[in-house]
């Protein structure tokens, strides 16, 4: 066994294939702003063990309400005050400009790609695949122009059929394109798509009965001020903290 596993990571590197094998990849200092892109929030910071991987897919994934917009535009924040570039790749064209600002995100670092999926399958799933499929090309002209600090595709409210239906080497092929660049590539949506080997997927939900709306919490915009969510963290390098978790409480 431990022979045929020595010739198959023999075989993995010899086509460069090898950043598929979790215990092969180095541990990363959490302290290098190279190597990882911070959240903007502390408390899911320190579990991450700095932020997000730089070079990797990784995964925001969640249900409607569950604090997964929030969560993304403190991403954008944090990443336009580094003075990063930014680019949204924004498939249902979801995105809010006042609660970005309120939130602190920098406009003149992001560049926002607009699409526009029907979400009412009926007889619209061929112009849902083609929305998707379009959506995929622009992330990949977006990948392929570097330069970015922080790249997003946002598919969460799309037909989740749509997304199902995308060849899974799509998601290997964007891998290969990010992978050794400084950009950290995260995927939004309601389930798991395509986290890569070292990249991170979280998993957001809410802590309460009901909205999930404590005490004080509000509604402003398209985003929950006050909204508690317990957001679970799954790691590949580290895996010893996988399915580890973090409470928040979201704010405009």
């Amino acid at each position: 066994m431990a022979l045929a596993r020595a010739d198959l990571e023999s075989l993995l590197r010899a086509r460069q294939l090898d950043r598929t094998l979790t215990t092969a990849l180095p541990q990363v200092d959490p302290r290098d702003e190279h190597a990882l892109a911070s959240s903007g929030v502390s408390a899911l910071d320190a579990r991450l063990g700095g932020g997000f991987p730089r070079g990797q897919l990784s995964e925001l994934v969640g249900p409607r309400s569950s604090g997964r917009t929030s969560l993304l535009l403190q991403m954008i924040a944090a990443a336009t005050a580094r003075g990063e570039l930014v680019a949204l790749v924004d498939a249902l064209d979801m995105f809010d400009v006042e609660s970005a600002m309120a939130a602190g995100v920098d406009l003149s670092q992001l560049l926002w790609i607009r699409g526009h999926i029907v979400t009412n399958q009926g007889l619209c799933r061929d112009l849902n695949q083609r929305a998707i499929e379009q959506a995929i090309r622009a992330f990949t002209l977006v990948l392929q122009a570097g330069n970015f600090g922080l790249v997003v595709f946002d598919v969460a409210e799309a037909p989740a059929d749509a997304v199902r239906r995308l060849p899974f080497t799509t998601w290997l092929r964007l891998q290969r394109m990010v992978e050794g660049s400084q950009t950290a590539c995260v995927l939004i949506g309601t389930e798991p798509m395509a986290r890569s080997s070292a990249g991170l997927t979280l998993r957001l939900d809410q802590r309460a009965q009901g909205l999930g709306l404590r005490a004080g919490a509000k509604f402003d915009a398209q985003l929950f001020n006050g909204l508690d969510v317990e957001v679970r963290v799954v790691r590949a390098r580290a895996r010893e903290q996988e399915e580890t978790s973090v409470a928040l409480s979201t704010s405009a």
